[in-house]
């Protein structure tokens, strides 16, 4: 994520959303990037998640205490995030 994206509001928009704890959600979204930055670039340099996977993942991880209806809802909420301000979308 190239563009700059303000996390406090991030955080505020997916725990408005999902009513998740703040601490969470950043303990998720700082997974995910981990994920992401490791994740393998296309031949136009960019990268396709596998949102199972991108759950898996996150959920392996020491220290996530979260159920899976959890994070896929934290994660949900920051798509919908990213699209309203017109950062991210999904591929058919």
């Amino acid at each position: 994520m190239s563009e700059q994206i303000n996390m406090q509001e991030l955080v505020a928009f997916i725990a408005n959303k999902t009513k998740a704890a703040p601490a969470s959600i950043e303990q998720v979204l700082k997974v995910e990037q981990d994920f992401i930055n490791n994740a393998p670039e296309d031949t136009n340099g960019e990268v396709s998640i596998d949102s199972d996977e991108l759950v898996d993942y996150i959920l392996s991880r020491p220290g996530i205490k979260l159920d899976e209806p959890t994070v896929e809802g934290i994660l949900e909420a920051e798509m919908d995030y990213l699209m309203d301000k017109g950062i991210a979308g999904y591929e058919d």
